[in-house]
């Protein structure tokens, strides 16, 4: 059997609600306020992963994070137990109620960075959690995500899980958000976008630029990768400031083929013309025109959000989410894509509005990962997906999770128990052992 990617999706947790809390991302804040539904998300996401796994693509999942993170808030000065601190965290400080109740571990795409066997130095795959320093409630979860892949990938002969760069701006890191990899057999070569540097030329205005140049250099150094399977180049600031906070909103490569908007980076011909010199004439190319998709649309569609995966015959697929059906212009951008000579075979449109909401697409929700079967053989718990993960994961969700979610929910003694449970019983179907903080008491 050959090696194939496993796409690691983030199960949807029980507290997720929409609290605007990522400047640059447009969908997060113009939801901001709005009542979640952890119920339908998490269906969405299982929906997806269903999906993939029935076109015969590697799936697995990845579990929440542990919210509320009672622990952060006591690092933060406030006392007592965990109703106590809860509660005064909603009186005098509602945003960081927010934050330590975010459920963002669900997009698995900033989990880390990968490099297969394949490409390394010592032949194993090499994972690096992001510290995701960017957003304070993001930065709560390197901590547990390092936890969750030394369980997972815990057989150290075929991997080596790093820990996080350590944690500051100059090395802020959003993982494989703004990381690709592609192959020919001329080479393969791993593009790193990055998106502020002290020599930079150009920077956004608006928005924040998250993925440091030096992180991503870092990044490459840890994965053991030679110095000519490493490409880094910026992103460009307009995408930034149009609302691409990551790379991934505006780029999307897999395997031998890479389709962009013609705004995702700076000098985007120069980048073509690298990719080519290392890759040769099979690397198929799709750029989309500002004439053709204006930038906004893309950002506000998602259409090279999407998953772009290798069927087992060779042919790809994309899988879109429902809102770049809606839009005519993104509908004939992926038409020209399916006409034109590339490997993509056909696009499935799939329903992911909770995440779509709070500015995640199909891609976002999942982490790649290219194995060869005796390292998927290998991993540890019980986490890739199969009809009976399916179900049980289904019915856990059902029965554990609310259909609404507000800001007021988030501080009440009796929603933490619930998610408490809802966590410690999805973690006993993957098989994942203790690895909350609040299993270990």
């Amino acid at each position: 059997m050959a090696a194939r990617e496993v796409n690691f999706d983030g199960l949807v947790g029980p507290t997720h609600h929409h609290a605007g809390l990522s400047p640059g991302n447009l969908a997060s804040l113009e939801h901001a306020g709005l009542a979640g539904n952890p119920r339908a998300a998490a269906l969405e996401g299982i929906a997806k992963m269903r999906l993939v796994a029935r076109l015969g693509v590697g799936q697995a999942v990845l579990p929440p994070q542990p919210r509320p993170d009672c622990g952060a808030l006591r690092r933060l000065g406030f006392q007592g137990d965990d109703a106590t601190v809860l509660a005064n965290a909603r009186t005098t400080a509602p945003e960081l109620l927010s934050q330590v109740t975010s459920a963002s571990a669900m997009w698995a795409a900033n989990a880390a960075t990968v490099a297969p066997s394949t490409d390394t130095r010592d032949g194993k795959v090499h994972l690096v959690p992001a510290n995701l320093v960017t957003m304070f409630h993001r930065s709560l979860e390197a901590e547990t995500t390092y936890r969750v892949f030394r369980t997972i990938f815990a057989d150290s002969q075929r991997f080596a899980v790093h820990e996080p760069l350590p944690a500051s701006e100059t090395l802020s890191d959003e993982g494989a958000a703004n990381h690709s990899r592609l192959e020919t057999s001329a080479g393969r070569v791993h593009l790193f976008a990055w998106g502020r540097s002290p020599t930079a030329a150009a920077h956004p205005d608006r928005h924040p630029a998250r993925q440091a140049r030096r992180a991503s250099e870092a990044v490459a150094r840890l994965l053991g990768l030679s110095d000519d399977a490493r490409l880094f180049w910026q992103q460009s600031p307009e995408s930034i400031d149009a609302g691409a906070f990551h790379a991934d909103v505006v780029a999307v490569a897999n395997d031998g083929f890479l389709m962009l908007h013609e705004r995702a980076f700076l000098d985007t011909l120069g980048l073509l013309s690298a990719l080519w010199q290392r890759l040769g004439d099979e690397l198929s190319v799709c750029v989309a025109s500002e004439a053709e998709l204006p930038l906004a649309e893309a950002v506000a569609r998602y259409p090279f959000n999407s998953e772009l995966v290798t069927l087992p015959d060779g042919a790809m697929s994309i899988i879109a989410p429902r809102e770049s059906e809606a839009s005519p212009a993104v509908r004939g951008f992926l038409e020209r894509v399916l006409a034109e000579p590339n490997p993509v075979r056909d696009v499935h449109f799939v329903d992911v509005n909770g995440s779509m909401n709070n500015g995640g697409g199909p891609a976002c929700l999942r982490l790649r990962v290219r194995l060869e079967p005796e390292e998927e053989e290998s991993l540890g718990a019980h986490v890739l997906f199969d009809d009976r993960l399916d179900q049980t994961l289904v019915a856990c969700v059902t029965e554990r999770y609310r259909d609404r979610v507000s800001i007021d929910d988030l501080a009440d003694p009796a929603f933490v128990d619930e998610c408490r449970v809802a966590l410690d019983e999805i973690t006993g179907i993957l098989g994942l052992g203790s690895v909350y903080d609040f299993q270990q008491v």
